[in-house]
């Protein structure tokens, strides 16, 4: 999704594209690969328009997960992070641990856990797969530390 997808989906909802708002959108687009922070959201949409507040930004984010553009991410520390959603086809996640950089993958297990849940006597009725480690990056930049530390 890009950012006029975005200020078209806001402007056939009656919402008017302010410039925080408008801000606010070329940081999801510019960041439509990583998990990020209101925080991290708020620092970066300030630098393209420096009177944007984070009630702003939470008012927005609140607003884009009512139109499903907005994926909500809490992390293993109780962070909550956020990315555009990438499309509308289904699918699942990668994410790096360290830096939030997410990849999507096509595959579903969703045919194997309706059975299993069908034999436990329960409804499914929603699901969604994260799967979590490092990125090669991350990866390389974490055993060149470990490496330095054993010195």
């Amino acid at each position: 999704m890009n950012l006029n997808d975005l200020l078209d989906i806001l402007k056939s909802n009656n919402y008017k594209i302010t410039e925080q708002r408008k801000a606010i959108l070329q940081v999801l687009t510019a960041n439509s690969k990583n998990l990020i922070s209101a925080e991290t959201l708020h620092n970066q949409a300030k630098k393209i328009y420096d009177k944007t507040n984070m009630s702003t930004i939470y008012r927005n984010i609140e607003m884009l997960e009512k139109f499903n553009i907005l994926y909500k991410f809490t992390a293993e520390n109780g962070t909550t992070l956020f990315k555009l959603i990438c499309g509308d086809d289904h699918h699942h996640h990668l994410i790096c641990k360290q830096c939030g950089k997410t990849e999507a993958i096509d595959f579903c297990p969703i045919s194997t856990l309706k059975k299993i849940s069908k034999d436990k006597n329960f409804n499914l009725t929603d699901h969604k797969l994260e799967l979590y480690g490092f990125c090669m990056d991350c990866e390389s930049s974490e055993n060149k530390k470990c490496s330095k530390r054993h010195l």
